[in-house]
């Protein structure tokens, strides 16, 4: 058992250090500050709080309660709701809540397709998404545009009216998604919505950071009356998820649809890292979710100029964190993104709107999305990303061995590592750290 031990111990040291020297690009991951994380290794981690503050299952949580009515409060502040639920322990469990407060099994719900940017958790049952397979709901597409890379917000009206008229009205239209370049047209169709009494509902778990940090758009000052979120992406807390509403007539709904119906307990070491992680946010977002909107431009820009088909380019390549890339002239998302990670380069592949029209599939589309919101947080900013695009041209256009351009990376790293927008700018993210007492018996 020893030698299992060690050898878990020895896996995770060679992830922390892939890490350290690689430039990471998934647009739905971050890292921690250090304060959080000593938030995540607390005894909270160990404990249970079923309900609401005040109102729990178990004894043992006078200070839990105060520490989850903070961060409630912290999230209605930075986002300007009257209600939030911080129990969701993913943004998946966010939607599904939502879901359940608002929809019955059998119902109808508007979402963007997959390859058009949605997520899988407002997927159909037959591709095993969680609004089709787990709720039971009927997923009709908003109309799409591609050229706009945008809801097209006159065909979707056209297309509601039809659902209308066949008897198939909409209970919930959900906006956001996981490839989200622009800022979605809620202000646009939520009046519309509105009135035939669909309630607007908004994923922000890529941009819930941009939004905190007045940088991307306001769903709830637009029109949107529920905002779910996961609060791990360019909002750089723990891996768990998030609740908002405009109005607080929606709160016992949502409180229910939480818990006793999709959490039981929340992982607790993880809702105080998020306590920690809203501070951060409140003090440093605006100048963060700045830093990444320009970062994330410029990549697109140094890209676009060195040959690479970047979408959105006559609209300014994006508003977002994210980068859409268009590979089929070089290959195709899964082989690029594997070579892209033997250079050190962590991207991944991603479908294109058109993809399904030309054959092809997420197990090798015809795009890569990068995301720049993790690499901001360790000081690869604007002022350094034409080094980014260097390396990726070299590898996806000029078809240099990326075991060679991997070298370059390294060195390229060693520059940056500090944990910016935050309290603690510690000099190492991605330190593996072994505690006290941890190898005892090894």
């Amino acid at each position: 058992m020893n030698n299992k031990l060690t050898e878990v111990r020895r896996l995770l040291a060679l992830h922390h250090e892939m890490f350290r020297s690689s430039i990471p690009l998934i647009a739905s991951e971050n890292v921690v500050s250090y304060a959080v994380r000593e938030a995540m290794i607390s005894d909270l981690g160990h404990r249970y709080a079923e309900g609401w503050p005040g109102e729990r299952v178990y004894a043992g949580c006078r200070y839990i309660d105060e520490i989850e009515l903070m961060t409630i409060e912290l999230m209605k502040d930075l986002f300007g709701a009257a209600f939030a639920d911080v129990r969701p322990i993913s943004g998946v469990t966010a939607n599904l809540a939502v879901f359940t407060a608002f929809t019955e099994p059998g119902d109808v719900m508007m979402a963007l397709s997959i390859a058009k940017g949605g997520h899988i958790s407002m997927g159909k049952k037959k591709f095993g998404g969680t609004a089709g397979a787990v709720h039971g709901l009927e997923i009709e597409y908003f109309e799409y545009n591609d050229k706009e890379l945008n809801i097209d917000v006159d065909a979707t009206i056209k297309k509601i009216e039809t659902l209308i008229s066949e008897g198939r009205k909409p209970k919930l239209a959900y906006f956001g998604g996981s490839v989200i370049l622009f800022p979605h047209p809620v202000k646009e169709l939520a009046d519309y919505l509105k009135s035939n009494d669909i309630v607007v509902a908004y994923d922000a778990a890529h941009v819930a950071g941009l939004i905190a940090g007045g940088k991307f758009q306001d769903p709830l000052r637009e029109g949107a009356e529920i905002m779910s979120m996961s609060t791990h992406k360019t909002f750089f807390g723990p891996q768990r998820g998030a609740i908002l509403a405009s109005t607080d007539e929606y709160a016992d709904r949502i409180k229910k649809a939480v818990f006793p119906g999709v959490v039981s307990n929340h992982h607790l070491h993880t809702l105080a890292g998020l306590a920690i992680a809203a501070i951060e946010m409140k003090v440093f977002g605006k100048a963060y979710a700045e830093e990444v909107v320009k970062t994330a431009k410029k990549l697109a820009e140094e890209l676009y100029n060195r040959g690479l088909d970047v979408l959105g380019s006559e609209k300014g390549f994006t508003e977002s964190h994210q980068v859409l890339i268009d590979v089929t002239r070089y290959g195709l998302g899964g082989d690029i993104e594997k070579l892209l990670e033997k250079a050190g380069i962590i991207v991944n592949r991603n479908l294109l709107p058109w993809d399904p029209s030309r054959g092809l599939s997420y197990t090798n589309p015809g795009g890569i999305r990068m995301g720049v919101q993790e690499m901001v947080r360790i000081g690869i900013d604007s002022k350094h990303v034409d080094a980014v695009a260097d390396y990726i041209y070299r590898v996806v256009v000029k078809k240099e061995a990326p075991e060679k351009v991997r070298e370059d990376v390294k060195e390229f790293r060693k520059d940056f590592g500090k944990i910016h927008y935050s309290f603690d700018r510690v000099e190492d993210a991605y330190k593996y750290i072994t505690l006290p007492g941890a190898a005892a018996g090894i």
